[in-house]
């Protein structure tokens, strides 16, 4: 079976935990909630300036906010709404803005979007290791493991050995099975 030669081309052990990561980060923790998840709903996001839910284009959170604010809310499965987010940051150009479109489409269906949104953010950066990922994890998803396993073989090549984008890359080849964050 073609899976199983594929998963046997990968015969490292598993080293690190999958659980608990989320869209944009190589870290085992999840985002800590914030005012925004806490108190607001739908495409709102919270704006200490203001001290009430607004929308992402009318806050004044800086680039990073709200990048760290559509991590969140994909963490939540609120992709819709981290899509809100991601809209309302100044440089749709920069590749981890791409990289959470991607990953936010891809979540909700959208496998064609998401590969042009990965596509674009390794163009931008083509040692961004969790657009990688999550490309590739969109590959097994569609049964496409050769093309999976070239995108690991990239991200070993370009230094990701052992991160969270590689090791859950390595899983979802061996196993089939994708995830989350």
């Amino acid at each position: 079976m073609r899976f199983t030669s594929l998963a046997l081309a990968i015969a490292l052990p598993f080293t690190m935990p999958m659980a608990g990561f989320a869209a944009g980060g190589d870290t085992t923790t999840p985002p800590t909630p914030s005012d925004t998840t806490k108190k607001c709903w739908g495409k709102r996001v919270w704006d200490e300036d203001a001290q009430k839910c607004v929308k992402p284009e009318e806050s004044s959170l800086s680039d990073e906010q709200l990048l760290q604010t559509a991590r969140e809310l994909a963490y939540l499965e609120r992709f819709e709404d981290a899509q809100a987010v991601l809209a309302a940051h100044p440089d749709q150009t920069d590749s981890r803005v791409l990289t959470y479109w991607g990953f936010t489409h891809r979540k909700l269906g959208h496998s064609s979007e998401a590969k042009d949104y990965y596509t674009h953010a390794i163009a931008q950066d083509p040692d961004n290791i969790l657009a990688r990922s999550y490309m590739a994890q969109g590959f097994v998803e569609t049964g496409e493991y050769a093309q999976a396993l070239a995108q690991w073989k990239e991200i070993r090549a370009r230094g990701g050995d052992g991160t969270w984008a590689e090791a859950s890359l390595r899983q979802a080849i061996q196993t089939g099975v994708t995830v989350n964050y």
